[in-house]
């Protein structure tokens, strides 16, 4: 059956794959699924709750299965005990998938009107939506949603307007923090959330949840070894991998990295492979690539007692990290970037 995208364009948006809005099919995650059902049949939902963890492993599905869940059973003592099947030709599942439903407030990066192309950031005029949301009386009396997808992208002013929101929350309203890093929230908006944490997909999870995405595993059992392997638990990740050159990508960084000498050309060679005006996606592989090597070396590293070569390794992630969003957000020297990218990580495994 033919994809019918449902959602508006994102800034993540893969051509093919539904958005998590328009996605009726929700896999790992259970234990969290059943935690917040039965907070909400008890009456002690929160009314903040930050969903934590890697990007790509259903953080913003899971989000909105639970507004589903909870616009499906206004009364919390008729709801099940677990997150029902969503049934996709419902007008729920449309309304909610069209970002058409009254009761819920989806926030993510803006279009950016002179380029035509998205904000690098989520803005503080986003965050205000907030407050005419939850100013409006709500249609049946039923729980409102706002979620925020993700919030590490928000700004300081946006950060700030919504921590005002958090601090006097309306009755019967749940806010939904996506985070892939929980480290780059303000401590005042992490402390008025209840963190759930996320884990990164089972490899039958991921099978299934590639499957239900119409991006399936490879059948030919190495190349679907090395896919699982790479994906690191995360479906968009392993979407990545196999339509965009990501196991390429991956690979060929893998070399450099473990090479015992610098191969400049080969560094080059991939630089240029990663940085073209169209090439936003192979960009965002090898900068994922690059922070697994890292905190793959920093785990391992810790699990043969190496303290000291594991906290070294784990600040350079930070580092990485924060110059690949410095060079997003400010529209840095790409292949620049990538060239010293694989400088840090050569020496680093090297060192």
């Amino acid at each position: 059956m033919m994809f019918e995208r449902m959602a508006p364009e994102q800034h993540d948006t893969l051509d093919g794959v539904p958005e998590p809005s328009e996605n009726p099919s929700l896999h790992g995650h259970r234990a969290a699924a059943s935690m917040l059902a039965a907070a909400y049949r008890a009456g002690k939902l929160p009314h903040a709750v930050i969903l934590a963890g890697p990007q790509g492993i259903g953080k913003a599905t899971f989000a909105f299965h639970v507004a589903q869940y909870l616009l499906k059973h206004p009364d919390p003592n008729s709801a099940p005990s677990a997150f029902t099947e969503i049934d996709p030709g419902s007008a729920l599942f449309r309304q909610v998938a069209q970002g058409a439903h009254p009761a819920v407030l989806h926030l993510t990066r803006p279009q950016n009107e002179k380029t035509k192309g998205f904000k690098t950031v989520l803005t503080v005029d986003e965050i205000r939506k907030v407050s005419r949301f939850l100013s409006m009386t709500s249609h049946d009396g039923g729980y409102r949603v706002v979620i925020v997808d993700p919030a590490d992208d928000m700004n300081t002013n946006a950060a700030n307007a919504l921590l005002k929101n958090l601090e006097e929350p309306p009755s019967r309203t749940l806010f939904i923090l996506i985070v892939h890093a929980p480290g780059s929230l303000l401590p005042t908006i992490r402390s008025r959330c209840q963190t759930i944490r996320m884990a990164p997909l089972g490899e039958a999870d991921l099978v299934a949840a590639l499957d239900a995405a119409g991006q399936p595993a490879p059948y030919e059992e190495a190349a679907r070894r090395t896919l699982l392997d790479k994906a690191s638990g995360s479906a968009r990740h392993a979407i990545l991998l196999t339509q965009y050159g990501g196991i390429e990508i991956a690979e060929a960084l893998d070399a450099l990295v473990a090479a015992p000498a610098m191969d400049v050309g080969g560094a080059h060679r991939l630089a240029g492979a990663v940085n073209g005006r169209d090439s936003a996606v192979q960009f965002e592989i090898f900068n994922r690539r690059a922070l697994d090597i890292l905190s793959n070396a920093a785990g391992a590293a810790a699990s043969a007692g190496e303290g000291s070569r594991a906290s070294r390794l784990a600040e350079l992630w930070q580092d990485a990290k924060d110059r690949t969003a410095e060079t997003e957000t400010y529209n840095l020297d790409k292949k620049q970037h990538v060239l010293s990218m694989i400088g840090r990580l050569h020496q680093a495994m090297h060192g």
